[in-house]
């Protein structure tokens, strides 16, 4: 039916709702039973792609040039005039199809998600919904347009990043309070963004029926598998199992360092005194050594990663005015993704290429899928995709691999990835502790003062072992640093749950490298067309964050650092 839908995705980019309108309508009109079922899943399925890469490609522009308001403008117009009637049409189409009594094959999850999202939906909350995107963009241009001036230059904050990294300690100080006094001066401003948000949120948990953001969100997320309280319950297990491992950790780091106390700007120098590693020289050296990587895992991922270079799907090096961070994001109509990251020439952008890869082959893996409704993977399980994948490429980190490091650099690559996925685990708690405050204490999380008394409060409970004494300013503020908060909220947590599972599916490798990336590519090919732990238990592991689990993986990753710091 939809066989006159131009094939070129740049085509889109520049048709208004008008254009759209006749393919909607067809849809709406159109009676469907038994016989036709089929048919019309497939043409509807074709239209949200259409829809779906509209909005990824136009926002992905606003990411990668935050200072083009010719782009700010059309991503803008796009929300207010397409995406709004799109929204609204597609609530119609889900009512169709949950009045019909019908299942097409493999939608039982997609169904029930779609039940939840026709009982939260209100047409009053689209135009919020729209502003609310709209304020992400703006949340995105303010830090990207911090910069500093360093030796002589003017350098983006993630510029500074390498700075940490050195063995001058008096530099590395400089280079972070230089960092902290630029963020600070937009603290006023991200006070102001922040209350917008909120009252923002609460407005639209009220028009849809709920009482907190934090029920509604709850729904909007489609977290069926566990409850607000198995969250606090989880930041309880890490206070209790894995804050001791972290200050021991950080207790042998200072006593490495010859310190009498830690301080944040210790936090990234080789304890050791060894220069910083320097894994490649250039980005196209980066694409090369990642995609030799994925190959030595399996050769079809590494060919999905050759796709995406030839198709111009990477845009990896930081620059002035793009926007901080990397993600992933998903072109639905070519059934490709998009990857977006700020590479300065540190490992950690190894690290970021290959996380973000691993939501790539999720993509891919599960590009057979017909419908675009089967596609929408919880991210307690997504993020399993990428964290799973920073630990199976980790064997092939060696040059003689076709990686970066010799023997003893990648040894310590991977002790430093591990000693990270340690210490994630508090700061994690911290993040998501405070948004369970503040989205169910609203009035007091509309005063800035008493959001910086919260964090430092969840601070002095989860991170224990660095000294921020005289930095009180830097460390309170800790919320506005945290972009999740501001442009994605309640999506955190899911890194906790998610890491626990790249554990499991790492402990399986340990055994057999070959069949847990059979499972995790088997799993990854379910896309939402399982529940969470359904999607755990195909790669191979469960679906659990007690402080049992954590102590079997709190022991795996110390064990494991004292093997690789023997090599």
């Amino acid at each position: 039916m939809f066989t006159t839908l131009p094939k070129d995705p740049q085509v889109f980019l520049h048709w208004d709702w008008a254009q759209l309108k006749p393919y909607a309508d067809d849809l709406v009109k159109r009676s469907i039973s038994p016989n036709n079922l089929t048919e019309w899943m497939k043409d509807w399925s074709d239209l949200s792609r259409v829809l779906s890469e509209m909005y990824a490609r136009l926002w992905v522009a606003t990411t990668q040039y935050t200072t083009d308001q010719d782009i700010q403008n059309r991503f803008s117009t796009f929300l207010d005039e397409v995406h709004t009637q799109w929204l609204a049409t597609n609530q119609v189409l889900k009512k169709k199809l949950l009045d019909s009594g019908l299942q097409p094959d493999g939608f039982r999850i997609p169904l029930v998600n779609m039940q939840v999202e026709a009982e939260i939906y209100r047409e009053e909350n689209l135009p919020l919904l729209m502003e609310e995107q709209k304020m992400v963009n703006e949340f995105d241009g303010i830090i990207a347009a911090q910069t500093v001036e360093w030796q002589g230059k003017e350098v983006t904050t993630t510029q500074l990043q390498p700075v940490y990294l050195s063995l001058d300690r008096l530099e590395r100080e400089k280079a972070w309070r230089l960092e902290m006094q630029r963020k600070l001066a937009d603290r006023q401003r991200l006070n102001q963004h922040w209350i917008k948000l909120l009252e923002l949120r609460n407005q639209i948990a009220i028009n849809g029926g709920f009482t907190e953001y934090r029920a509604y969100k709850w729904k909007e997320l489609h977290r069926f598998d566990y409850k607000p309280d198995d969250c606090v319950n989880f930041h309880k297990a890490i206070e209790q199992v894995v804050v001791p491992a972290a200050r021991r950790s950080y207790e042998k780091r200072q006593h490495r360092l010859g310190l009498g106390r830690l301080r944040p700007w210790d936090l990234n120098v080789d304890p050791l005194g060894r220069v910083p590693l320097e894994p490649y020289q250039n980005v196209l050296e980066l694409e090369d050594k990642v995609s030799a990587i994925f190959h030595k895992v399996d050769p079809d991922l590494g060919s999905y990663f050759e796709i995406m270079r030839k198709e111009g799907l990477l845009d990896l090096e930081n620059r002035k005015g793009k926007a901080p961070g990397a993600y992933c994001n998903n072109y639905d109509m070519v059934r490709q993704p998009f990857i977006f990251e700020n590479a300065v020439g540190l490992h950690t952008d190894v690290a970021t290429l290959i996380h973000e890869g691993g939501h790539a082959f999720h993509v891919f893996e599960e590009a057979h899928l017909p419908y675009y409704h089967q596609l929408s993977v919880g991210m307690e399980f997504a993020e399993v995709a990428s964290m799973a994948m920073e630990l199976l490429t980790s064997p092939y980190l060696l040059a003689s691999e076709g990686g970066f490091y010799s023997a003893k650099d990648a040894a310590r690559a991977r002790i430093e990835h591990l000693e990270e996925s340690l210490l994630f685990w508090p700061y994690m708690a911290v993040v998501d502790a405070f948004q369970h405050w503040a989205y169910t204490n609203q009035a007091a999380a509309l005063n800035p003062d008493n959001c910086d008394q919260k964090w430092g409060e969840l601070w002095g409970r989860f991170m224990v072992g660095v000294d921020w004494s005289g930095l009180e300013d830097a460390m309170v503020t800790g919320w506005q640093r945290k972009i999740h908060i501001y442009e994605v909220p309640f999506y955190y947590v899911e890194y906790g749950l998610a890491s626990l599972g790249a554990f499991q599916i790492w402990a399986n490798a340990l055994k057999d490298q070959k069949t847990a990336v059979a499972n995790y590519r088997k799993a990854l090919g379910l896309g939402g067309t399982g529940s969470i732990p359904t999607l755990y238990e195909t790669a191979g592991v469960r679906f659990a964050f007690d402080a049992g689990m954590l102590q079997q993986t709190v022991d795996l990753i110390e064990d494991m650092i004292v093997r690789f710091e023997k090599v």
